[in-house]
């Protein structure tokens, strides 16, 4: 009977109805809701493959994953199986004191696939919560071990981890951070390479090191672990780390006994072209977050993997209290750990990292034609991650002011063109599923290119009047 009654009232009501009970109730993230209230709102009904459809039946390309996490796209019937049959045997239990079978396979294979070291899974609920409990680790780790002191942190510029009190912490974007300081402990900060802006990839990269390495050298015995989004930073505006990077960032906090939390959240499960970012520089951290693509973006599920070593810290006599005292509600829940299964199933049945590759030189050859458009500064692309920053005026680099609001224009027109995706200030966000043909891929490129050339077309043309 419930269920019909959902059914009944998802369709009782018609799109003027929902878009106020939307403005009357709802609260949306990293959204200033008068700007948003001021205007015609997408209100998703529905999803079929790489496409969203709202209550009036149009359709959109999903540019940007519905926030990075969707593998397979909408619907699929394999991962809506599991789910359904895992539903017949129970929805959630905890794992507070027992276990579930889902959880414990879950976590069987993602050792099997995670670079080889880490061994042990702790499960949460998404990728902020993945982080805080990667920082708690750290900093309890070193206490179990007697070594009080480590109890700081490294971060890098322009970070983001998640909006927890520890992952702010660890966050270094201003925009979103700055207003709760006095909330927040203060890492280090050490620059994430920026080819684009900071000289070239040599130069960038240098001065990474350089800066690590001396704070190494003056703080180690004061600092628990470094926290880095591997590869790809992401929130930043999907600024791409140079080849042979983070293997050098490891070494150097091996060298001065510095453990290393690779934040896996947004890059992990094939989205740079290999299952882990990680891999492309054949690093193993000493504790990996994971999320969003875990389940192929079905239900919030997310793990923190971890090496022997860290396990063994806090394994000891119940009288030590070395105990992680840690959890979440619906940590390893049955239902989400029943569907990651089925995820990481089809991604090897379809070999999909392969595909991402593949796919990845296609997007590459297509975005091209873009480097040449006059306000188009940069394309930055690792696999199927891509951002397109752009520029007032590209001999000087010169950005656009943030009033300008010209990436949000830019995705208003690619929304009017039936292609959903949001931007980072001034940079095009494209993050498209995994399983999308290159056909599809193609096509939301058509549009992001239409959107970009009119709306700079047309800032050009009103800074001129």
């Amino acid at each position: 009977m419930l269920t019909k009654d959902v059914i009944w009232l998802l369709h009782m009501y018609d799109y003027a109805e929902l878009a106020e009970k939307n403005r009357r109730f709802l609260w949306h993230p990293f959204t200033q809701m008068k700007d948003y209230n001021a205007q015609e709102p997408v209100i998703i009904a529905r999803g079929e493959g790489v496409k969203l459809i709202d209550v009036n039946g149009k359709a959109y390309y999903d540019g940007f994953s519905s926030v990075w996490l969707n593998v397979h796209g909408h619907n699929v019937p394999e991962l809506n199986q599991a789910i359904t049959e895992q539903l017949e045997q129970i929805a959630h239990s905890t794992l507070l004191g027992m276990a579930n079978v889902p959880s414990i396979l879950l976590a069987e294979q993602l050792i099997r696939i995670a670079p080889p070291g880490l061994s042990k899974v702790f499960y949460s609920d998404n990728g902020a919560t993945a982080v805080e409990i990667s920082l708690k680790m750290a900093f309890q780790y070193w206490q179990n071990r007697g070594r009080t002191g480590k109890h700081g942190f490294i971060t890098m510029n322009n970070a983001y981890h998640g909006d927890t009190i520890g992952a702010t912490s660890v966050g270094a974007i201003p925009l979103y951070h700055q207003v709760y300081k006095p909330l927040l402990f203060s890492p280090h900060i050490v620059p994430y390479p920026y080819p684009y802006r900071d000289g070239g990839e040599e130069a960038s990269v240098e001065a990474t090191l350089r800066q690590l390495e001396s704070l190494l050298q003056q703080k180690a015995d004061e600092i628990a672990a470094m926290i880095v989004e591997p590869v790809v930073q992401g929130a930043s505006g999907m600024i791409v780390m140079p080849d042979g990077c983070l293997k050098q960032i490891a070494e150097l906090l091996r060298a001065h006994d510095v453990l290393l939390i690779a934040d896996e959240v947004a890059t992990g499960f094939g989205r740079t072209g290999k299952m882990f970012a990680c891999e492309h520089d054949g690093v193993v951290p000493d504790i990996m977050a994971v999320a969003k693509g875990l389940t192929g973006g079905y239900l919030p599920v997310a793990a923190t993997l971890v090496t022997e070593e860290i396990y063994a810290a806090f394994y000891a006599d119940y009288e030590e209290q070395k105990t992680f005292f840690h959890g979440h509600s619906f940590t390893g829940n049955p239902l989400g750990c029943a569907v990651a299964l089925a995820n990481l199933r089809l991604m090897e049945e379809r070999r999909l990292v392969d595909q991402v590759v593949e796919k990845a030189a296609g997007l590459e050859e297509l975005l091209q034609p873009l480097k040449g458009e006059p306000h188009v500064g940069d394309i930055r692309q690792k696999g199927l991650m891509a951002g397109i920053e752009l520029v007032r005026d590209k001999q000087t680099k010169e950005p656009y002011h943030w009033n300008e609001r010209i990436g949000v224009r830019v995705c208003q027109r690619a929304r009017e063109k039936g292609l959903l995706t949001r931007p980072l200030g001034n940079v095009i966000v494209f993050i498209p599923p995994l399983a999308s043909t290159m056909a599809e891929i193609a096509d939301m490129v058509r549009i992001l290119a239409e959107s970009i050339r009119e709306v700079t077309i047309e800032q050009k043309e009103q800074a001129v009047r």
